[in-house]
């Protein structure tokens, strides 16, 4: 039983459907298809206001097109120092950007904070030939350690962004569990709260190989066409990422399959924290549970078969136990079941 990653699910039946039903017939290449076209309107209705939608394959595609797009060669990318985009994604970003660089600023949780976000700003500087130029500000949402920005949070971010005339990007790779969990309209937690692009993910949360850099504000994409091509990420039958999305977005499966996740998560957490032995310094916000495992729970575990990752933390046996739309009940209870039986057993 795999609790690594959201990554290690199939599709959820739905995007199967879409895919099957999207190689009926021909269709123009290269997003000039019905599918394209209407992921669009669908995105713009979901935000409530009019976006510019580009669908690519991967996560790190998403924010490295994104932050190509907003950061020159010679500027600098404000992000969290245990952020996706700074630790595992290969320099992409980098690359993107044609040389940019990534500013890693510590914090709790790993989430950025204003004043320390300020300080990193002032720090560097603006326009001395010798220094990068500030350019742009990326949250994660949810982040990497599972927590989650209340939109108060964000717009604190978004006013240091404005006084420094920063833009403000949002990896969203697991942007679904972070909205359902927060209870807000996705309007709410970015662009109404000062975030200018979105990367929104959609394979963490049941599509095949779906997500989208999403510009919610006017004159930011230009030339993006063109970037994602040169880039290699613009798909010829581009039709089958946008069907995926758009039978994602459709029916609320987006948040259907979210709140499965995170409820799985919230279970999982639950049942850990009454062991004695076990601890959960910090509540499952999303879908993800970081307990702290004696020695002899964490590896029998892993002899009975579940698989889970270690988690670097001051506090040593923190692991990272991820859930996901296809998670069974029945799975996390056993899970629990045998954590409490190692524990009696090495009582």
């Amino acid at each position: 039983m795999d609790f690594t990653s959201d990554n290690v699910t199939g599709a959820a039946p739905e995007i199967l459907r879409a895919l099957a039903d999207a190689s009926e017939g021909t269709a123009p290449p290269y997003g000039a298809d019905s599918w394209t076209e209407r992921l669009t309107r669908r995105v713009s209705d979901l935000f409530e206001t009019p976006v510019e939608v580009y669908p690519v394959v991967t996560g790190t595609a998403a924010n490295a097109l994104a932050l190509g797009q907003l950061c020159p060669p010679f500027g600098a990318v404000f992000c969290h120092e245990d952020s996706h985009i700074n630790t595992d994604e290969c320099g992409a970003p980098e690359m993107f950007t044609a040389g940019a660089k990534l500013v890693g600023i510590p914090g709790p949780g790993g989430k950025l904070h204003p004043d320390a976000l300020d300080a990193a700003i002032r720090r560097t500087g603006f326009r001395k030939v010798h220094r990068v130029r500030p350019a742009v500000v990326s949250l994660t949402q949810a982040t990497e350690c599972g927590t989650l920005y209340a939109p108060d949070e964000i717009a604190a971010i978004a006013e240091v962004c404005r006084r420094y005339d920063l833009r403000l990007h949002m990896d969203g790779a697991r942007f679904a569990k972070a909205a359902v969990a927060l209870g807000c309209a996705p309007a709410d937690i970015t662009w109404r709260v000062g975030v200018d692009v979105l990367s929104l993910g959609a394979t963490k949360n049941g599509a095949w190989a779906a997500e989208a850099v999403v510009f919610l504000r006017p004159g930011l994409s230009e030339d993006v066409e063109e970037r994602r091509k040169r880039a290699g990420h613009l798909v010829s039958k581009g039709r089958f990422v946008a069907a995926q999305l758009v039978a994602y977005l459709d029916d609320d499966l987006w948040r259907r399959n979210a709140s499965h996740a995170n409820a799985m998560a919230r279970r999982l957490g639950d049942g850990l924290s009454t062991l004695s032995g076990v601890l959960l310094p910090d509540p499952v916000e999303a879908n993800m549970a970081f307990p702290v495992l004696p020695d002899a729970v964490r590896e029998g575990l892993r002899a009975a078969g579940y698989a889970f990752y270690d988690w670097p933390s001051d506090t040593p046996g923190t692991v990272r136990l991820v859930t996901h739309f296809a998670t069974r009940r029945a799975d996390v209870d056993a899970l629990i079941a045998t954590a409490r039986g190692l524990l009696a057993a090495s009582a």
